[in-house]
């Protein structure tokens, strides 16, 4: 509760910062200096004045201390949605770091609408985010590159960093910080487990053309394919968005077509996976022992389901992306940098190698 001071008719106000500076002995504008975190005072002064604040209970001006200089103290992040688990722990890494550094937070989301992200970006700069951080899925054509080249120069002028967090690199003439995890990488050495456990008719369940995140994921599947000298199908290439119901009308639409003509399935995400193993077993098909699958993301439901899958490691995705950034921000460096983290298969059980019969020896 806030306390409130005696005006001088006797009515009860909300205690102000020229309450805090009487009750701290020191001027108003030390007390703002403090609070906005810019001034080097003595740590007896900053003492006083931080138990002042909490013995008047008194809470600063939101647009007060924005005129006072509040420049250098948030980090923004960017996301399609709060509510996907890829976003969330990206967020939670994002959180996690600011706070570590000393700065505050701010969350954006823009449900991949493109005028939302830039009314988004223009908030956060006008609130002299120190970096603004871009998460997720795109469809980088020409439109894309150029919007996202003005973010990053109008972002560098204003003197913050834009980072591309799980996006592609824009070249080096645009100043921007990119982290990535390895897509391709990790959607390969899935492949393989699958293939080194005999299975040569592979489903890959969320083919979407265009999309960063997807074309990258089937970029490691089909060079896999060609690496253990598989033929490449492209009937085994399902097309579908990255959510849980996609999944589920795949392999629905896939089993209504005729008997499955696959031994594995490899989801795009562990969402698509949910869905897919929930269809498998409507169908009367078991996981592992009618069909391996597998997923990429190692968020849930991957742990519930036992699902093998590739892990991707989002909170270090986030904190490195402010950890960087705010060190760019430090040295005033404008030049392109390219981040890239490793991935690696977790294994359950949710694949099963196919049992090869030798022929029978003729006597």
């Amino acid at each position: 509760m806030v306390r409130r001071a005696a005006s001088d008719n006797g009515e009860s106000r909300p205690t102000t910062i020229r309450d805090v500076a009487a009750h701290a002995g020191v001027s108003v504008a030390t007390v703002s200096r403090i609070l906005s975190g810019t001034y080097p005072s003595a740590p007896a002064t900053r003492a006083r004045v931080l138990r002042a604040v909490r013995e008047l209970d008194y809470v600063a001006n939101a647009n007060a201390r924005g005129l006072a200089g509040a420049k250098g103290r948030s980090v923004g992040i960017i996301v399609n949605s709060v509510v996907s688990p890829h976003y969330a722990y990206v967020a939670q890494g994002v959180q996690a770091q600011a706070a570590f550094e000393g700065k505050l937070c701010i969350v954006g989301t823009t449900g991949g609408d493109p005028e939302r992200e830039l009314a988004t970006v223009q908030l956060m700069r006008e609130e002299h985010a120190q970096c603004v951080i871009l998460v997720g899925n795109v469809v980088a054509d020409d439109a894309y590159r150029q919007r996202i080249a003005e973010y990053a120069r109008a972002l560098a002028l204003a003197g913050s960093q834009l980072v591309l967090c799980g996006r592609p690199p824009l070249g080096p003439d645009v100043p921007a910080l990119v982290v990535e995890y390895d897509n391709t990488g990790g959607a390969h050495a899935i492949t393989s487990h699958l293939l080194s456990a005999g299975h040569r008719r592979i489903l890959f369940l969320g083919r979407r053309d265009g999309y960063s995140t997807q074309d990258s994921r089937i970029a490691g599947y089909r060079k896999a394919l060609a690496d253990h000298h598989v033929p490449h199908d492209p009937g085994l290439e399902l097309e579908g968005s990255m959510e849980r119901r996609e999944g589920h009308r795949m392999i629905t639409e896939r089993l209504a077509a005729g008997p499955p003509d696959f031994t594995a399935v490899f989801a795009c995400n562990d969402l698509i996976a949910a869905g897919a193993r929930q269809a498998l077993r409507e169908h009367g098909l078991r996981v592992p022992d009618d069909t391996s699958l597998v997923g990429f993301d190692d968020l849930p439901p991957s742990p519930d389901i036992d699902l093998t899958t590739v892990h991707v490691p989002h909170e270090e995705l986030g904190r490195t992306a402010v950890r960087m950034a705010l060190e760019r921000v430090r040295t005033k460096s404008q030049t392109a940098e390219h981040v890239m983290l490793g991935t690696h298969i977790v294994i359950r059980d949710s694949v099963r190698p196919l049992i090869r019969t030798e022929p029978p020896t003729i006597a």
